[in-house]
């Protein structure tokens, strides 16, 4: 009698210690699996926090060579395009703080609300993800794709976005307010079109959860570059070569146009790297130390690699 008394004192303990587990956003535990691979710095929920300096670095390098370096290392779902942007001319970058909404589901919802009212969050939970925002992160949303009364924000959501994270978002979804919110100091995004109608018969499922977003996979914490012409999303844990890989083609390129302005680069106007030019570059790098973003060993490193006969 002992033993099931016991047995079921334990399943009713279990039973109402389950409502103490989020649902809604990710655990540091879940953060930690889905993430395991970077040993860098972490936010305290647990989600990876790469560098500032690395954040600034990523202005300056092209997708096609970051999607290049990710697509060498297997990484094959990591662009998206098709996008309207706020401030189309200023490329962004920060770290992905990722949320994924659905279609309106009653029971869903109910259960939803409930947490939020536990936790003591307040106002619609399409607010809820940007009280998570820090200094340097993009606000990443899967709306899947709606339009018409899909707008994650207007300007007021807006200006919460610019003042929490002085970046900016990429919403597979829409926007309202388009006109004010260009006007929000600190603010760009990316979304898939502008609506004047309100959200609705959405609710938001998850936050730092991974997601989808178009033919793209984001997990908490990427290094999200968003330019003109489409978004890439960077694994942290690959972040840091991926941007010096990016920035050593810049230069292979900028030595390369040199040489084609000067008519000294021969019929190979597209490179024809061999371990006699990359010494060239080497040695014009010398004259224009300027040109470096990442340190002279890590250029030295890069350069011994570019030099090695390709297998295949």
């Amino acid at each position: 009698m002992q033993k099931i008394f016991r047995a079921a004192l334990l399943s009713c303990l279990f039973a109402s210690a389950l409502p103490l587990l989020a649902q809604v956003k990710m655990t540091r535990d879940q953060m930690m699996f889905y993430t395991s691979d970077w040993k860098g710095d972490r936010f305290p929920d647990g989600r990876p926090k790469i560098s500032d300096a690395l954040l600034t670095r990523a202005l300056d390098v092209s997708i096609e060579d970051l999607w290049d370096y990710l697509r060498n290392q297997g990484y094959n779902c990591q662009y998206d395009g098709g996008w309207q942007s706020l401030h189309p001319e200023k490329p962004f970058a920060g770290r992905a703080l990722t949320a994924q909404y659905m279609p309106m589901r009653p029971d869903m919802y109910r259960a939803i609300t409930a947490e939020g009212k536990a936790e003591k969050r307040v106002s619609g939970n399409n607010s809820w993800p940007i009280n998570e925002l820090q200094i340097g992160d993009m606000y990443v949303a899967d709306g899947f794709g709606k339009i018409v009364e899909g707008t994650l924000i207007g300007s007021n959501l807006g200006s919460g976005i610019a003042a929490h994270s002085h970046v900016g978002f990429v919403f597979d979804a829409g926007i309202r307010d388009a006109e004010e919110n260009r006007e929000i100091a600190n603010l760009n995004g990316m979304y898939r079109a502008y609506d004047p109608s309100a959200w609705k018969d959405m609710t938001l499922t998850s936050i730092n959860a991974p997601i989808r977003i178009g033919r793209a996979t984001v997990l908490p914490g990427d290094l999200v570059l968003a330019k003109r012409d489409g978004v890439v999303f960077i694994p942290a844990i690959l972040a840091a070569d991926a941007i010096a890989s990016a920035e050593f083609t810049n230069l292979e390129d900028a030595f390369n146009f040199e040489l084609n302005r000067s008519g000294t680069n021969g019929a190979e106007f597209e490179g024809g790297w061999t371990p006699k030019k990359y010494d060239a570059l080497a040695l014009w790098i010398d004259k224009h130390p300027e040109k470096l973003k990442m340190t002279r060993p890590e250029f030295d490193t890069i350069l011994a690699k570019r030099k090695e006969p390709r297998k295949g």
